[in-house]
């Protein structure tokens, strides 16, 4: 799924991630497919799980949420109101078949990835917080299907137990997600210089998932080797679905696919020299030129040649040479200096 070569080479996977923008209203969940799909993106991703598959119906102090924007209820009832109903599922796959972008979810159980792997998705998806569920990963990576895991929260100890995991069930396209597991994310903690030394240590593709605000985050990563771009997405930033407040708006996703595809562009190879387009621009660099009338015998001096543009001259390399030599004929002011013109 994520192998670079031939016409995809260079480009980027933009996955926009629903989640629980759909508020649970199944017309708005299809609305954000074909929303996500106008934007460019090249997948749309939703979660299958249930409150009871996340956790348990209880509200003592182990269950309470800490956060700005989550607090004041317990995990079972956040994800309550977060989760995608199951008999949606074959109806939105339908849906993204139908107009041609690819659909696939995070699976945070068994049960989950065999109703995913019912529906014949292209891929599994693991959630930063299931990293360390190592029978999870090994279940989703017997698929066969390619994998990709976030790596929020994680150690370099835990992110290789999660890779041998999945390669020894028989994985053989992993991409890691750089990740930082707070919402929003400052992007002073993202730290993206992960990024290359991810894929050298751990020898697969690496991308971003990212949750912090705009687009900034997401274009920088792919220019240190991200090819998968995940960002959470919803129609309306002023909802009430719990992921609004960080996901991009349609008009700021297009913004981020479209610089996305403009820095894959400026991205090219080690290259030195000058460039097709830079061709006519040569001719506006510095050349030795006539200032003053200069006459045949005269002495060349700092006051009649000087280094100016344009660059029909000598290279101003040479000054240091020609200074103190003598003109070999008339040289009127405004003449580009050529070596015929020098005696010697």
């Amino acid at each position: 799924m994520f192998k670079r070569t031939g016409k995809n080479k260079g480009h980027t996977y933009i996955i926009a991630e629903i989640s629980a923008n759909h508020c649970q209203n199944f017309r708005r969940a299809v609305n954000l497919i074909k929303k996500a799909k106008a934007c460019g993106v090249d997948a749309v991703k939703f979660q299958t799980y249930t409150p009871d598959s996340l956790t348990i119906d209880h509200d003592n102090k182990y269950f309470k949420i800490r956060h700005p924007k989550w607090g004041g209820q317990t995990l079972y009832e956040l994800y309550k109101k977060a989760y995608t109903p199951w008999k949606w599922f074959g109806r939105l796959k339908k849906a993204a078949d139908h107009l041609g972008i690819d659909f696939f979810s995070t699976a945070f159980d068994k049960q989950a990835v065999d109703l995913l792997e019912g529906l014949n998705v292209g891929m599994h998806k693991i959630a930063s917080f299931e990293l360390v569920d190592l029978d999870l990963i090994e279940y989703a990576a017997g698929t066969g299907k390619p994998i990709i895991m976030s790596t929020g929260m994680a150690s370099i100890a835990e992110i290789k137990d999660a890779m041998d995991t999945a390669r020894k069930a028989g994985a053989k396209d992993i991409t890691l997600l750089k990740c930082v597991s707070s919402y929003p994310t400052e992007p002073e903690d993202m730290n993206l210089a992960t990024i290359p030394d991810m894929k050298k240590r751990f020898n697969c593709s690496v991308g971003l998932s990212d949750h912090t605000l705009g687009i900034g985050v997401a274009v920088a990563a792919v220019t240190l080797g991200a090819t998968v771009v995940e960002k959470h997405f919803t129609d309306c930033q002023s909802s009430s679905s719990p992921d609004s407040f960080f996901s991009l708006t349609p008009s700021d996703m297009r913004s981020m696919v479209d610089s996305i595809r403009t820095a894959e562009k400026s991205i090219g190879n080690v290259y030195y020299g000058i460039s097709k387009k830079e061709k006519t621009s040569r001719v506006f660099r510095r050349s030795l030129f006539a200032v003053r009338d200069i006459k045949k015998g005269e002495r060349f001096t700092e006051n009649n040649i000087r280094s100016i543009r344009p660059a029909y001259g000598l290279s101003p390399k040479h000054i240091k040479k020609v200074l103190g030599k003598k003109a070999a004929r008339n040289i009127p002011k405004g003449s580009p200096l050529k070596k015929y013109m020098i005696a010697k």
